[in-house]
């Protein structure tokens, strides 16, 4: 198995990690918070970015396919809010290590016939800290709490 990283942000992190864990060829996903400022979760001030660390399965999935179906889920258009979830750290974004993960994913964005611009961030991964435990799976664990991603997509692709 060829495992890589991406990392999606898009909103509220519960349901971006609810949505993404079913998607065919993803292995893992942690709920966490990317480019930010410092190595805490101390402030809510701190330039991060609510996101999903993904890891997947290349052999199975690629980058264009998980940023297609990523974008089944955003507002891509929308600058630093997701539904009712308003503010930098609802921003979209997309981050990885490997160029080759932030080259495929501009080429994607390039490609798209749009009618409005893209506001999406794509970066590399400059820094990247692990949500507190309850931030985990949490709309496994709590399935009324608030998700701005609208519910029959969080079940579309279940495993």
């Amino acid at each position: 198995m060829d495992k890589n990283t991406i990392y999606f942000a898009g909103g509220c992190l519960w349901g971006v990690q609810a949505f993404i864990k079913t998607l065919p060829g993803v292995v893992d996903t942690e709920a966490g918070r990317a480019n930010g400022e410092t190595n805490s979760l101390n402030s809510h001030y701190d330039g991060y970015a609510e996101c999903v660390k993904t890891t997947f399965d290349e052999s199975v999935v690629s980058v264009t396919q998980l940023v297609d179906l990523f974008f089944e889920i955003i507002d891509p258009y929308s600058i630093n809010r997701q539904g009712n979830d308003v503010g930098l750290k609802y921003r979209t974004g997309i981050y990885s290590e490997n160029a080759n993960h932030i080259e495929a994913v501009i080429d994607y964005i390039a490609r798209r016939n749009d009618s409005e611009k893209i506001v999406v961030e794509v970066k590399p991964l400059t820094n990247y800290v692990k949500s507190a435990d309850e931030h985990q799976d949490r709309l496994s664990k709590y399935p009324n709490d608030y998700c701005h991603i609208p519910k029959e997509l969080l079940t579309r692709y279940r495993k």
